[in-house]
């Protein structure tokens, strides 16, 4: 890739990105892949340093959007999401939204085994770029940036998180209020022994606060907690929902 060739790049990842660099040395050592300067001059500056830089600024912005989005979650909860937000595949996904893998600078032996689409390779140079713009604008800058690319991606990740596991999630909440985790009472089985159906009670400060139905224990349990996340996701608190079960 030529001189030419690179501004123009870079000036499209400027336009997708909605920020402009005061200096290109930044950026073009983000763009440069370590196999590039291997082959080319092995003193040349390239990206590796820098995703040290932009995994710290990446995990420290994410961080920030879930702490002022999420003020009630724990730091289990908070280190859970920001995992989801942050790992290797979500990163990858955003450079690719960017499409960051055509500004690369690659030796040729990536460039054949198709470098500039490798999951890894988008990841890494995902964080190297944040660095870039981490060095050449600051934090508050790289914050509005990176807020932009993430905050569509905030309320899907976080209801992912809720469906996989809502039983784990729901209790980090309950033992971060009441320093201890809600327990399930078996209430009921019913139906044939190859179809066997269980009901247990979901109990918080000894009131029932859901009851679930599933063909294992451990699916009604995780019925009966996801229950309870919709109601505080809908903006009931775990005081509201307690006064409201002894009321009954």
């Amino acid at each position: 890739m030529g001189d030419q060739e690179l501004d123009q790049r870079v000036e499209e990842l400027e336009q997708r990105l909605g920020y402009r660099f005061q200096s290109r040395g930044q950026v073009e050592t983000a763009l440069t892949h370590k196999s590039f300067a291997n082959e080319h001059a092995p003193q040349l500056p390239h990206n590796e340093r820098m995703e040290f830089l932009g995994d710290a600024v990446v995990s420290l912005v994410v961080g920030h959007l879930l702490m002022a989005s999420n003020p009630e979650w724990s730091e289990g909860e908070l280190s859970k999401a920001r995992s989801a937000l942050v790992s290797a595949t979500g990163l990858a996904e955003l450079a690719q939204s960017l499409e960051l893998g055509q500004a690369l600078r690659l030796g040729r032996g990536e460039e054949r085994t198709g470098g500039r689409d490798k999951p890894s390779i988008m990841a890494d140079s995902f964080e190297a770029l944040t660095a870039a713009i981490y060095l050449d604008g600051g934090y508050e800058v790289t914050f509005e940036v990176l807020r932009r690319l993430f905050d569509p991606l905030l309320n899907d990740a976080l209801r992912g998180i809720r469906q996989r596991d809502p039983k784990t999630h729901l209790q980090e909440r309950i033992q971060a209020v009441y320093k201890r985790a809600p327990s399930y009472d078996l209430v009921d089985t019913c139906g044939p022994e190859h179809d066997l159906r269980f009901t247990v009670e979901l109990i918080v400060e000894d009131t029932p606060l859901a009851t679930g139905v599933g063909r294992t224990k451990k699916e009604a349990e995780q019925r009966a907690a996801a229950i309870v996340l919709e109601q505080i996701t809908s903006g009931e608190s775990l005081e509201d929902l307690l006064l409201k079960s002894k009321s009954i």
